[in-house]
């Protein structure tokens, strides 16, 4: 478990971040959608950053592999979001902060990994956990 780190708003990003369009890539089948004409995009209107209760957390380890979230991986957390069973949240526990995901089981909350290959006990979210905010993206670099 990491040490409790203040984590970092992200109201005050610059609105002038804007990256270019180069063209639409196809993963699959061509879609109508890459007659797309829009030149760039600004990251930070794209991941609804400019909100007060926005904040980036970089991931630490594999517990969550299995919901998308991989070791290094940056998430963007909510915290103004209510948390429902199903969400990938953040949580305090043991003093650090966790990624795991909200389950309810028998109306009783559960945070747990997403990660079959390593023994990860659930952790039942009521005193002394507290779910700090819901994650709502991640971002991957591919070459790290």
């Amino acid at each position: 478990m990491l040490p409790l780190m203040q984590p970092v708003p992200l109201a005050e990003v610059s609105p002038s971040l804007r990256l270019r369009i180069i063209g639409a890539a196809g993963a699959g089948f061509p879609s109508p959608a890459q007659d797309w004409e829009e030149d760039a995009i600004n990251l930070a209107e794209l991941l609804r950053l400019n909100r007060a209760g926005s904040f980036v957390f970089r991931i630490s380890g594999t517990s969550m592999i299995e919901a998308g979230i991989n070791d290094h991986d940056v998430v963007v957390v909510d915290r103004d979001r209510n948390p429902m069973p199903g969400h990938i949240v953040i949580a305090v526990v043991d003093g650090g902060f966790v990624c795991r995901q909200l389950v309810a089981r028998d109306g009783v909350p559960y945070l747990e990994a997403r990660n079959a290959r390593q023994n990860y006990a659930p952790t039942i979210a009521a005193d002394p956990v507290e779910v700090w905010g819901v994650v709502r993206a991640s971002v991957r670099d591919f070459l790290r």
